[in-house]
């Protein structure tokens, strides 16, 4: 496992993740950023989702794959996500709305370390702690 990552998920997010993996088998994480609730990240069944060129792959969180359009990446490149989740039901298709919860992110700027560890050019964050 690398040292660094760009996605990471709270034992409470996990959890979730367990159970809806359990019952609806193969799922991904989409952020898009786009309408339903912006930037939260929706776990969507493999199947319903297209994914193309325009997909960002960050990482996998408890086995499941975390994409990002690109548009967003080209914002968030620099910002490390970690996935929570919370009580509340947010206005997306994402599979845990149905529990009463909806997944959130926490960021924050990755450190210079970090962005060169992941093939990240930190020119722009001159940020070496």
């Amino acid at each position: 496992m690398d040292k660094y990552q760009q996605v990471e998920i709270t034992e409470k997010a996990a959890e979730v993740v367990r159970k809806l993996k359990d019952e609806y088998g193969e799922v991904i994480f989409h952020q898009s950023g786009g309408c339903c609730d912006g930037t939260a990240p929706m776990m969507i069944e493999k199947e319903d989702m297209y994914l193309d060129d325009s997909d960002i792959f960050l990482g996998e969180l408890e086995g499941v794959p975390y994409y990002m359009s690109e548009d967003m990446y080209d914002i968030w490149k620099y910002t490390h996500i970690t996935v929570d989740v919370t009580e509340g039901r947010g206005s997306t298709f994402s599979l845990e709305i149905p529990l009463g919860l909806r997944f959130i992110i926490h960021s924050r700027i990755m450190t210079g370390e970090e962005s060169k560890s992941l093939g990240l050019s930190d020119n722009m964050l001159n940020n070496d702690k």
